[in-house]
Order: structure tokens, then C-alpha cells, then sequence
């Protein structure tokens, strides 16, 4: 790192940080309802976004600061290991093509604002539908957190925040200050705002991406000399563990891990709060079929995202942090006004996200804890009220992930809520197309898959972190090293399926099912099914 200010970058840094957050507030007239007090409105954004617009809503809110920043860092720092992210993105769309749009009828029929809602509909269980929103809420700070880390990367790299400073407020400054913007226009704006700015985010990465892929390659001598120089820097022995820094191609000992890492993610990432929240907004069932195979382009973008991991290596990036690489990469091979381009793609790459999950978890909370065990009577006002409170506290919740935990593995803030989110799957997916499972071996083997997961990453160390170090462990019976959230999940769901054999045998009470099998076909235009709120009049 150079050590000083880059006054030009954070120019241009802070003109697009400006402009989105005018943007933000702005948001909150754009497409505005008649009655702008309920969750709806706030926390879907009146369920009224069409296909483009939820292409951009899901691609901002999906395609991160953990893609910009925290894969190709593990990439820069392990080799071909970091890649599990391209896969995973590919085998995912196939997998909600098939669910997701149930889940959008069945909502939109009930009124459901969150996954919570609909177990609580489909399973009559108050106790699984919290576990549901009490599990969204808890890997959701991690996520959030690591949307902050990004934008403190940039910041570092350009000379402000962080580095060696020794005071705490003035290195941690530049986290407080996208809490309170990231804080303000969410509060006023809701849903609306990040699909906004996403706009303006997905622009400014595609640009970045695309010019960074011709650009440095050609200033590297290209793509061979960077492989073959990112296949020397791996073969060196790393004096901390006496083995290879890394490889370009996976060992067969990390084979396993590859792979279930690449799987149990596809399968958490569309049970991520924010993930639903951003499906629940659009107007049709149509919609969703349609983001469901224009979503892939996406990958093609991380995929080269990725690649930029050799190119740090390749470029002789030198960095204490892994996740000051790609900055750095970009503060090194562009000029001033384009990096500033660049960092400026990856903060707003992170406010949209950010704003998106913060609003998910507030409305988890509203629906599935505020209204379900405190104030079943709230009216839709009182609750649109509530939402944009705890919206603030998620965020506060997140800035102690960041505070507290190590910032040199930042991918792993997000693996650990993986692991825990995955918990839900079993829940939300089943009950979509069966209500086979008993709810109360649902329940139990939610709780199974919660506390060996949890257990079994706080025994993971890193070099820096004694616990939460990673996100892979022995898989029991197996021997090899695996996600820790696959080896959960497959344990949540035996137990799940062992014990509802058992509750059956003892004809335990099922609780009572809400929906009907045409609620789960239903699209915009139905029986009760609004194709959007209705628009607020012109004054």
C-alpha cells in the first residue's frame, strides 16, 4: 500500500457514494402507494416490481461485497479452493426455478411478508415459524457485516480509516459512516431504495469488470504469464503450516470440501431472508420463472471476478489483509479516476445488499416475533413502524460481527450464517410441494443441524482465530473434510424424517394447514392476488 491519500479515487469514491444516497432518499417517491404504512410498502416495495427491475433488486442483492472483495481474496490467498462460488451460483438457478415461484403464489394468495409466515401457515407451528425468523435474523448480521468490511477495504486502500492507525474510533470511522447513510435512506426509503440504486451498482460493476479482465491482463503480459506466476507464488512452502500456499486445481484431499461447499451453498442462498424478500417484491409468478434464467448472466461475471484473485498474485499485490487485495489490484494497475470508478463499484456493491438483508431481518422480526408473541392486534401502520426500527438494530448488530470478529477472513462471516440459514431449508422447500414432515420433527431437526453446526465451526481454528476460523470440518463416518453446513443439514433432515415416522406412530397433533393446493399456482390477476398497491394520487 502507498500510504498516502488518493485524492482523485476518493473523489470520484465519494461523488457516486453521494449520488446514490440522494438517490436513496429520493426512492422513497418513487412508485409510491396510496397507504405507505405497512409492510408491503416498506418491506416489499408493493409488491410491484416487474422483470427488470427485480433483475437488478436480485442481482445487487445477491452478487455482493463478499463477490467483489471476499472471493477473489480467497482465491489470492488459497488458489482454486476460492472458486467454489462459480459453481454454486450455477447449480442454484435450476434449484428455485423449481420452488420459488410456489412460494411467491402461495404469499402473495395469504399475504405472507417472510418465510416464517408461510411455515407458520403451511405447518401451524408458532415454534417452528420462530426458529425460522430467529434463524434469518441471526445469519443475516453476518452478512451485513460483511458488506461493511468491503466498503472499509476501499477505504483503506485509498489512504483513509483502518491501516496502522491505533485508535479505534478514527480506524473503524469509515464502518460508522456507512451505518448511519446505509441507517437514514433505508429508514425513510425501504425496498425502494436498494432497487434504485441497483441500478447504478450492477452498471458500474459490469464496466469494472469488463475493463479489468482486458485492461490488466494486457498490462500483465497476459493470461499465461498470470497463471503461470500465480502457479509459482502457491507452490511456496507457508512456514505456518509446512505445506503449499495453495494450487491452481483442487488436491483430492480438498475435493470433498469443494464440493459440498459448492452444493450446501447453492442450497442456502435462496433461503437467505434477503434473498425472499427480493423474490416476495415482484408483481407476477411470471416474473420469477423469468429472473430464474436471465439470473445466470451473473455468473459469468463472478466467474471472471474470481480471476482477478490470479491477477493480484500475478501483479506482486503484497497485502497483510487478504481482502485489501482487489482493491489494491486496482489502485496499482489503474489510473486515480478509474480506480476511484472501481472502489466506488464495490461500496455501492455493498450498500444495496446491505440495505436489502437489513430490511429482510426487520421484517422477520415485525411479522414472526412482534406481532406473532407481543401485539397480535398491531395494525399495519404500527408495524411498518416497528420494521424500520429494528432495521437500525440489525445493522448495530452487524457492526458488532464487525468488531468483533477477525477482518482478515471476512468469507467467513458469510459461511457461518450459511451454515445456520441452511437449517431452514428443510422447513421452507418441503413445505412448499409436501406436508409430510411432522412439524415437530421439523422443528427438532432444525435444532440438530443449529447446534452441531454451531458447535462444530466454533471448533475450527485459523492461524489469526481460535474459533469460527472456517467453515469446514471432518465429516463423522466419512473421514474427509466437508461444509460444516451440509454435514447439519443432512443431519437436520435424518433426524427430521426419523421422527416423524415416530410422531405419526403416536399420532401427534399436526396443527392445522391454511393453504390449498391452487395456492401455490396462483399468479397476478387470481383470487386474491393484487398485481400491486395501488398507485398514490397525484397532488
Amino acid at each position: 500500500m502507498n500510504g498516502g491519500v488518493n485524492g482523485v479515487a476518493l473523489g470520484v469514491f465519494i461523488f457516486f457514494f453521494l449520488a446514490v444516497t440522494v438517490m436513496g432518499f429520493l426512492a422513497a417517491r418513487w412508485r409510491k402507494a396510496a397507504n405507505e404504512h405497512s409492510l408491503d410498502e416498506w418491506g416489499l416495495g408493493g409488491r410491484s416490481f416487474g422483470t427488470w427491475v427485480t433483475w437488478f433488486l436480485l442481482g445487487g442483492d445477491l452478487y455482493t461485497a463478499y463477490t467483489f472483495v471476499a472471493v477473489p481474496a480467497a482465491i489470492y490467498a488459497a488458489g482454486a479452493a476460492g472458486f467454489f462460488a462459480v459453481p454454486y451460483t450455477i447449480l442454484v438457478y435450476p434449484l428455485i426455478f423449481t420452488f420459488l415461484p410456489r412460494l411467491w403464489s402461495v404469499s402473495h394468495r395469504h399475504g405472507y411478508v417472510t418465510p416464517s409466515d408461510f411455515v407458520r401457515g403451511r405447518f401451524g407451528s408458532r415454534g417452528l415459524s420462530l426458529a425460522v425468523a430467529v434463524t434469518g435474523i441471526l445469519a443475516t448480521m453476518p452478512y451485513i457485516a460483511l458488506q461493511l468490511v468491503g466498503i472499509q477495504a476501499v477505504l483503506d486502500v485509498m489512504g483513509i480509516g483502518g491501516g496502522d492507525n491505533t485508535n479505534w474510533f478514527v480506524k473503524d470511522l469509515p464502518l460508522f459512516i456507512a451505518f448511519v447513510v446505509l441507517a437514514a435512506y433505508t429508514y425513510v426509503s425501504g425496498l425502494r431504495a436498494p432497487a434504485l440504486i441497483a441500478f447504478v451498482k450492477d452498471g458500474l460493476i459490469y464496466i469494472v469488470i469488463i475493463v479489468a479482465v482486458i485492461y490488466i491482463p494486457l498490462r500483465l503480459g497476459g493470461f499465461d504469464d498470470i497463471f503461470s506466476k500465480a502457479a509459482h507464488a502457491f507452490s511456496q512452502v507457508n512456514p505456518a503450516t509446512h505445506k503449499p500456499k495453495g494450487a491452481l486445481v483442487p488436491g483430492s484431499t480438498g475435493q470433498w470440501g469443494y464440493a459440498t461447499l459448492a452444493l450446501g451453498s447453492a442450497l442456502a442462498l435462496f433461503m437467505y431472508p434477503h434473498s425472499i424478500t427480493a423474490t416476495l417484491s415482484s408483481r407476477s409468478r411470471e416474473v420469477i420463472r423469468r429472473n430464474t434464467t436471465i439470473l445466470p448472466l451473473y455468473s459469468l461475471m463472478l466467474g471472471l471476478l474470481a480471476i482477478l484473485g490470479f491477477m493480484a498474485i500475478a501483479a506482486g499485490v503484497k497485502v497483510s489483509n487478504g481482502q485489501l487485495a482487489i482493491p489494491q489490484l486496482f489502485e496499482n494497475m489503474f489510473p486515480s479516476w478509474f480506480a476511484g470508478v472501481a472502489f466506488a463499484a464495490i461500496g455501492i456493491g455493498a450498500l444495496v445488499p446491505a440495505a436489502i438483508m437489513s430490511i429482510a431481518a426487520a421484517n422477520l422480526f415485525t411479522r414472526n416475533i412482534y406481532k406473532e408473541f407481543f401485539k397480535p392486534d398491531a395494525t399495519p401502520k404500527q408495524e411498518s413502524q416497528v420494521a424500520k426500527l429494528v432495521s437500525l438494530l440489525v445493522k448495530v448488530g452487524a457492526l458488532i460481527f464487525v468488531l468483533g470478529m477477525d477482518k482478515t477472513v471476512a468469507i467467513n462471516f458469510q459461511l457461518l450464517g450459511g451454515i445456520w440459514i441452511l437449517q431452514t431449508m428443510p422447513a421452507i422447500v418441503s413445505g412448499l410441494f409436501t406436508r409430510w414432515f411432522h412439524r415437530w420433527a421439523l422443528l427438532i431437526g432444525w435444532a440438530a443441524g443449529m447446534v452441531y453446526g454451531t458447535l462444530a465451526a466454533y471448533g475450527v481454528a485459523s492461524p489469526t482465530q481460535k474459533h469460527f476460523g472456517g467453515s469446514s470440518a471432518e465429516i463423522p463416518g466419512i473421514g474427509q473434510i466437508g461444509y460444516i453446513g451440509m454435514t447439519a443439514f443432512v443431519l437436520n433432515v435424518i433426524v427430521a424424517v426419523v421422527l416423524t415416522f415416530v410422531f405419526r406412530a403416536f399420532k401427534a397433533p399436526e396443527g392445522v394447514d391454511e393453504t390449498t393446493a391452487s395456492d401455490y399456482t396462483a399468479d397476478a390477476g387470481d383470487k386474491d392476488v393484487e398485481v400491486e398497491l395501488p398507485p398514490a394520487p397525484v397532488n
